[in-house]
């Protein structure tokens, strides 16, 4: 019995120092191939960060509204930061609620999307196996690898129309699906309808919408109100990119209170910080500064997106795809490993594709910028290709 319990513990040990190293591998390569390290880009380039176009991350190019640049700099003045936020999350909650028409007790915020992708991981793990449509956001391995969670890649087809919204067009056999939608880094935007077809043949369905509402008419697909008759169904939401505030991180779960209950038992005592309530609660419970803002994100997705698909497209040995949101995926008949490193010299940033599972050294995503930007990224390229 003795001999026994050696060898156990000696191999826990080795478990987990290989469980180490493997993390640490996973977690290096995870962080090297996202995009939007834009101080990391500055650094290696000699350059400020403001003389820098970052495409490589998808996040609005605009200002936050000064209505809520003041609500910010008052929670600093009035010394609400001195506080632990509150960890029921009561305010916040209510005012997710009122904008979604959802249950209080069916809302989690978190630290931005990733946050909460992890805890959606844990119940993944606990159902089975896993597929991600690939390509799709990396993130979500490194989610279901923090549970040793199975998963699988299930392809998605690289062509597809103009047409909007589509229909999801795989029907992976798995436990769990994994659906982004619009889809990263396809843009695509899946329809509501073809989604709910697939909520009776998993035990788990996760939906990330972290780009709808950046997408005009994004939320005429949304399935948040599905969560009150599924509770098999996860949708989580991020509003860093839609406000253009990814360094305070928020997002939020929508999902059975049941299964949230659980989460908030184990996850860290405030993961979310004080400013990144107040910056939901007021932009949740002011509805006018917040249609206002919709309103200008969709003018420019649609007005730059346009633009930018119909530039690009007169490039001969490019294939621009149709996107519905503020990033476009484009084809190059040549490898982009010298392109890409050619205009970050001339300090602009475009996502390298090849951290996506099932696309390789031809392919790049490009996040919409102003126009002024968008010229520029525009006339670089003819500098390199035709």
């Amino acid at each position: 019995m003795e001999i026994k319990k050696e060898i156990n513990l000696k191999s826990f040990y080795d478990y987990v120092l290989n469980l180490v190293k493997y993390f640490s591998n996973i977690m290096k390569e995870d962080f090297d191939t996202h995009g939007g390290n834009i101080e990391k880009e500055a650094r290696n380039l000699g350059l400020f960060t403001e003389d820098i176009i970052d495409a490589s991350a998808s996040i609005v190019p605009f200002k936050l509204p000064k209505k809520l640049t003041s609500y910010l700099i008052n929670s600093i003045k009035n010394e609400s930061i001195k506080f632990y936020p509150d960890r029921s999350y009561f305010e916040v909650k209510n005012a997710i609620s009122a904008w979604h028409n959802i249950d209080p007790s069916m809302i989690l915020p978190g630290n931005g999307a990733s946050e909460l992708f992890t805890w959606a991981a844990r119940d993944a793990s606990l159902n089975g196996i896993s597929s991600l449509p690939s390509p799709c956001f990396g993130d979500y391995q490194r989610a279901l690898k923090c549970w040793n969670a199975p998963y699988i890649h299930t392809p998605l087809p690289l062509s597809w129309s103009n047409s909007n919204p589509q229909t999801f067009p795989i029907k992976p056999k798995t436990d769990v699906l994994w659906i982004t939608n619009p889809h990263n880094p396809t843009g695509q935007l899946w329809s509501r309808s073809s989604i709910k077809s697939l909520l009776d043949n998993y035990k788990l369905v996760i939906c990330d919408e972290a780009f709808i509402s950046l997408t005009p008419r994004g939320e005429n697909q949304s399935i948040i109100d599905l969560t009150k008759s599924y509770t098999n169904l996860i949708v989580i939401r991020s509003l860093t990119k839609f406000l253009g505030i990814a360094g305070l991180r928020i997002g939020y779960a929508i999902t059975n209170s049941d299964r949230l209950l659980k989460w908030k038992e184990i996850r860290d005592p405030w993961p979310v910080n004080t400013l990144a309530i107040n910056v939901t609660n007021m932009i949740m419970k002011d509805s006018k500064m917040h249609k206002k803002r919709l309103n200008k994100v969709h003018r420019w997705v649609e007005e730059e997106g346009k633009w930018l698909h119909q530039n690009l497209s007169n490039f001969s040995s490019i294939k621009a795809l149709p996107s519905t949101t503020n990033f476009q995926l484009i084809k190059i008949d040549c490898s982009i490993l010298n392109l890409i490193e050619n205009l970050k010299k001339r300090g602009i940033l475009l996502r390298d594709c090849r951290s996506f599972i099932n696309l390789d050294k031809n392919w790049i995503r490009v996040s919409l910028q102003k126009r002024k930007q968008n010229i520029q990224i525009i006339n670089t390229l003819k500098d390199y290709i035709n």
